[in-house]
């Protein structure tokens, strides 16, 4: 058994294990001077390093802050090609009508990734995934849906699983775009066909549909969601980015583990949220670089909904290639408190994978953790331009 008692903590600081809702979610324990004993990858024991049991090998952290590692719980990181000019000429005004009219937008992502390989999409993935895992993210959920056709989509998911265990990636099916024609075969299909396939071969935990007026109906996500819990597949969905059309709601009626974007969420929907076990997930990057209203992260905290951040890093809506940006970024735009988006960083966004094992420093708790540059936890929602963390740990070991 190896065994490691991790001292010289300046403040080990975390939420409760599990989902916290509404004002639990600002309730930190803060311990100064820390220690933390890691038995086989697990915690064994927090406190103050005076009361620290005796152990064999010590491992000193050099007065710095520790948190959890964080989770990223909405992530699209494979694809191919890119979506520059689309960003020029969004900047300049050019409506998103015409960039698809030109060739652009999220077609022509889903025509270069469905043109490659998966060699090809895992080396193009890799260093995004590095970018998140230095940026603090310890465990991963990426999403397929760039793919034209169900073998793409396929493609997309064996890439997840080349890099699964490398960077700790929660796999999902996304039913991102419906097909301009044939769209009542299209459905039959992916219930019938694509998932079940999906769910044989251990490809996807979970499937996500994004539900908007431009992709599918509500009717149309209930069927898709419901094949998927028919095949033992967790179920979660992007709504309310452009209009709240009834996504949540149904998210919430179906008990899904998360419900993404929320931009366009009113009171019904956040009181929906708060009278469900349904994590909310805000995506403050989309704000950032679309410039869309911010999701109601205050308002859903206040309600008592359960609310997760993720960097929903894509090409078209959201390039934040930093989980702890994405965190910072909550407390600015969505106006949640440091301690607050730590929680939705952290455990509810482990919630929100339908994880219990991850996300908090307590014993039993899997040792994904960081450690800072600073003394002050806080520094990791403060900080802007540069990497407030210093050494991810996983599984108690370094990375």
């Amino acid at each position: 058994m190896t065994e490691t008692l991790f001292t010289n903590i300046s403040q080990l600081v975390t939420p409760a294990p599990g989902v916290q809702r509404g004002t639990a979610m600002r309730d930190l324990t803060v311990i100064p001077d820390a220690a933390m004993l890691v038995s086989d990858g697990v915690i064994r024991w927090v406190g103050p390093r005076a009361e620290a049991p005796g152990t064999a090998q010590e491992h000193d952290l050099g007065g710095v802050a520790v948190v959890p590692g964080l989770i990223d719980p909405h992530t699209h990181a494979v694809w191919a090609g890119d979506r520059l000019a689309d960003f020029e000429a969004r900047v300049q005004g050019v409506p998103y009508e015409e960039i698809l009219a030109r060739g652009g937008g999220i077609r022509s992502s889903m025509r270069a990734t469905g043109a490659a390989s998966v060699e090809e999409l895992v080396t193009l993935a890799r260093p995004r995934l590095e970018a998140l895992r230095a940026s603090g993210a310890t465990t991963l959920e990426v999403k397929s849906g760039y793919g034209m056709d169900f073998d793409a989509e396929r493609r997309m998911l064996q890439t997840v699983r080349a890099l699964q265990a490398e960077f700790g990636l929660v796999p999902t099916l996304l039913i991102h775009v419906p097909p301009t024609g044939g769209r009542a075969e299209y459905m039959q299909a992916v219930c019938h066909d694509l998932i079940p396939g999906m769910a044989r071969e251990g490809l996807a935990t979970a499937v996500d549909v994004f539900t908007e007026r431009e992709a599918f109906t509500v009717d149309e996500t209930r069927a898709i969601l419901q094949a998927a819990k028919a095949h033992g597949l967790q179920t979660k969905l992007h709504a309310d980015q452009f209009h709240a059309i009834g996504g949540t709601e149904l998210a919430c009626e179906l008990s899904a583990l998360s419900v993404d974007h929320l931009e366009a969420s009113g009171p019904a929907q956040i009181a929906a949220l708060a009278a469900s076990d349904t994590v909310a997930t805000i995506l403050p990057g989309v704000t950032l670089h679309l410039g869309l209203p911010a999701a109601p992260g205050r308002a859903l905290i206040d309600a008592g909904a359960a609310v997760a951040v993720g960097t929903d890093l894509n090409p078209g809506s959201s390039p934040v290639f930093s989980t702890q940006l994405a965190l910072a970024l909550a407390v600015r735009l969505c106006r949640l408190t440091p301690a607050e988006a730590l929680t939705a960083s952290t455990v509810n966004a482990a919630a929100a994978l339908g994880l219990s094992d991850r996300g908090a420093l307590a014993p039993g708790q899997r040792a994904d953790f960081l450690a800072l540059h600073s003394p002050d936890w806080r520094d990791l929602p403060y900080t802007l331009g540069t990497n407030p963390v210093r050494t991810v740990f996983v599984g108690g070991t370094r990375l």
